[in-house]
C-alpha cells in the first residue's frame, strides 16, 4: 500500500511538471521580463496606426464585414490602391511631435491585404499601383526618428481561400449546417502554417522589432481560440526570433508563461489598475480619436482636447499606457481632424511630459483630491496633480503636511506657495497635517495644470 501511495504522489508530481513545462512558451524570469518592458514602461504614449484598403471606402476598417462586401467587389480597393502622398519621415515627426515614444502600425488587418512584401501571397502591397513595401518605408522613417516600432498583424483573414467561415466572416452563416456547408472545401491547417510564415516574414526582414500586436481570438461558437492560429507553437517561434519584443495578449495563451507580455483593454477606461490573480499586470488601452480606427470620412465623434489628455493622464495614473490610433487616408495622409488633435497634445506635452515619462500610480498614501488625477515618478520621487477643473486660489491638500517640500507648477516651474489651511470655513474641514496650496485666481494658459510636488 505505501509503495502504491509513493507511486501515486509521483506521477501526481510528473503530472504537474508536465502541465507546468506546457504552461510556459520560454524560460525568462519576471525580473528579466521587466528589465525586457523598462523602455514601454517608461515611454507610457504610443502611436497606433490602422490602414489598408479600406481607407478607400473610407466607411470603417469592418466595412467588408458590416456590408457582406464579396471578394471580387472588394477586389477594386486592391486595384486602385496608391497612396501617392504618403510620407513615413511626416508621420515619424508628428507622432515624435505629439510626445509619442513608439508607434504601431497594421502590416495586415482583418480583410486579408498585405501592406508588406509578402513570398507567400500576391494579395500584397507589390502588386498595387503603389508597388513599394510601404512596411520598409514606414519602419525607417520611425527608426529614423528615434521611435519603438511595432507590427499589428491579425489573425483573422477574410481575404485568404483556406481561413475558414466563422462568426464574424463577412460570409458567416446562422447554423452549424450552413458553417459545415461553407467550410466543406477549405483547410484551417494550410492557414495556419501561412498565418506561421507571415510572422516569420515580418520578424525577420525588418530588423529589430519592439512591438507584435496579434489581433485576435473570439472562443464559443463558431469562434476560434490558440488552437485554430496555432499560438503555441506561433508564439515560441516569435520569442525565438525576436527576444526582446513585447507581445500583446490576443493570442489566447494568456495562462502560458510567455504568451503574452501586456493586456489591452481596447476602447475602454479601466476602474483601477488590471489585475491577473490579484497581482498588478502591464496593460496598455488602445483608443481612437473618434469611433473608427480606419479612416472613416463622415465620422464626426471626435474626441476633444481635454478627452484626450485625461485619456493619457488617467492610464499612467494607474499604471498603463496610452496607444492612440490614426487612420490615414487612402493618399497616405492624415485627416486634419488628426492633425489637429496630435498639435494640440504635442502643445502640452512639451511642458508637462515629465509627469507622464517614467510615471505611474501614485503610492496608496496619496489621497487624489476632487477633480485632479495623481501621477508618481519612483527614481524622482515627485508627484504630479493634475488639475482637472482648476480651483480658485485655495487648493487644500488632506494629510499631505509631512509629505512635501516644495511645489511649483510645471508648465513653468514658477513656485506654488504652500501655507497652512487658514480662514473660518477652510479650517472647519482640515486636519492637522493637511496643507493649502496658495494657487493663482487666473488659470494658467494651458489646458490641464500640472502642480509638481518635491517630496520628502
Amino acid at each position: 500500500m505505501k509503495q502504491l501511495l509513493l507511486f501515486v504522489l509521483l506521477m501526481a508530481f510528473c503530472g504537474q511538471s508536465l502541465i507546468a513545462q506546457e504552461k510556459k512558451i520560454w524560460n525568462e524570469t519576471q525580473e528579466e521580463k521587466e528589465q525586457r518592458m523598462a523602455w514601454w514602461t517608461e515611454a507610457r504614449f504610443g502611436m497606433f496606426i490602422h490602414w489598408g484598403l479600406y481607407a478607400q471606402a473610407a466607411r470603417h476598417e469592418w466595412v467588408k464585414k458590416r456590408e457582406r462586401i464579396s471578394d471580387e467587389e472588394y477586389q477594386k480597393y486592391f486595384e486602385m490602391f496608391n497612396p501617392d502622398l504618403f510620407d513615413p519621415t511626416d508621420w515619424a515627426k508628428k507622432a515624435k511631435a505629439a510626445g509619442m515614444k513608439y508607434a504601431v502600425i497594421t502590416s495586415k488587418h482583418h480583410e486579408g491585404f498585405n501592406m508588406f512584401a509578402s513570398e507567400y501571397t500576391d494579395y500584397n502591397i507589390m502588386n498595387t499601383p503603389y508597388g513599394k513595401d510601404i512596411i520598409k518605408e514606414w519602419v525607417e522613417a520611425f527608426r529614423d526618428e528615434g521611435l519603438g516600432v511595432g507590427f499589428y498583424y491579425s489573425l483573422i483573414d477574410w481575404h485568404h481561400p483556406e481561413y475558414t467561415i466563422d462568426r464574424i466572416h463577412p460570409q458567416s452563416a446562422g447554423t452549424q449546417e450552413e458553417y459545415n456547408e461553407l467550410n466543406k472545401d477549405r483547410d484551417m491547417g494550410v492557414y495556419r502554417e501561412y498565418l506561421k510564415n507571415q510572422v516569420r516574414e515580418i520578424l525577420t526582414n525588418y530588423g529589430k522589432i519592439d512591438i507584435l500586436w496579434l489581433d485576435y481570438s473570439f472562443p464559443g461558437q463558431f469562434g476560434k481560440d490558440h488552437e485554430d492560429w496555432g499560438s503555441i507553437e506561433l508564439l515560441k517561434m516569435v520569442r525565438e526570433l525576436q527576444p526582446e519584443i513585447l507581445v500583446n495578449d490576443r493570442a489566447d495563451v494568456k495562462d502560458y508563461w510567455g504568451g503574452w507580455d501586456f493586456t489591452t483593454p481596447e476602447q475602454f477606461k479601466v476602474q483601477k489598475w488590471p489585475e491577473e490573480n490579484g497581482v498588478r499586470i502591464p496593460w496598455e488601452t488602445c483608443q481612437t480619436f473618434s469611433g473608427s480606427w480606419g479612416y472613416y470620412r463622415d465620422e464626426h465623434t471626435w474626441k476633444d482636447k481635454k478627452q484626450l489628455l485625461v485619456l493619457l493622464i488617467e492610464s499612467v495614473s494607474k499604471g498603463g499606457n496610452l496607444l492612440l490610433n490614426v487612420g490615414p487616408t487612402a493618399r497616405g495622409t492624415f485627416d486634419h481632424r488628426a492633425d489637429k488633435a496630435l498639435v494640440e497634445m504635442g502643445e502640452w506635452m512639451k511642458f508637462n511630459s515629465r509627469s507622464v515619462y517614467g510615471c505611474t500610480q501614485a503610492p496608496d498614501e496619496f489621497v487624489a483630491p476632487d477633480n485632479t488625477l495623481l501621477t508618481y515618478n519612483p527614481l524622482t520621487n515627485r508627484l504630479y496633480v493634475h488639475l482637472l477643473d482648476y480651483p480658485m486660489k485655495n487648493f487644500l491638500m488632506k494629510d499631505f503636511g509631512d509629505k512635501v517640500k516644495y511645489a511649483q507648477f510645471l508648465h513653468d516651474a514658477s513656485e506654488i506657495q504652500i501655507g497652512k489651511p487658514y480662514g473660518h470655513w477652510i479650517k472647519q474641514e482640515t486636519g492637522e497635517n493637511d496643507i493649502n496650496l496658495l494657487l493663482p485666481v487666473n488659470k494658467p494658459n494651458i489646458e490641464i495644470p500640472v502642480v509638481e510636488l518635491f517630496l520628502n
